[in-house]
């Protein structure tokens, strides 16, 4: 079974920055295509972004076109997301999976956006 670990939220004001993490403790990782969640409280888990396992196709929600970025290396089982101009509306704890949601959840990692 494959385990992930997003790390690197935390709280930060509106207009900042994060870096998230996602380390996948399986090879498959690097034959996957990938993807960020989030869930915000009272809300339903939702596909963010996603990411070709070459890392040279990407999708993005509409809500973070243009301010998010998702990557991936694969030699070291590992992907991110770079989010920049974050919004009051982008807290939540975000999670990483395929993009198809098949591998069990890992813990994910809060965000939270305020002044």
């Amino acid at each position: 079974q494959v385990k992930l670990v997003e790390s690197g939220g935390g709280l930060v004001q509106p207009g900042g920055s994060l870096r998230l993490s996602c380390a996948a403790s399986e090879i498959i990782f690097v034959i996957s295509r990938m993807g960020w969640y989030r869930q915000a409280p009272g809300n339903q888990r939702e596909l963010v972004a996603t990411i070709s396992s070459s890392g040279d196709s990407t999708n993005y929600a509409d809500s973070v076109k243009g301010r998010f970025t998702i990557s991936r290396d694969n030699a070291k089982n590992t992907m991110y997301l770079q989010m920049n101009s974050l919004k009051p509306e982008d807290t939540a704890v975000y999670y990483c999976n395929t993009a198809q949601g098949f591998w069990s959840w890992g813990q994910g990692t809060q965000v939270t956006v305020s002044s």
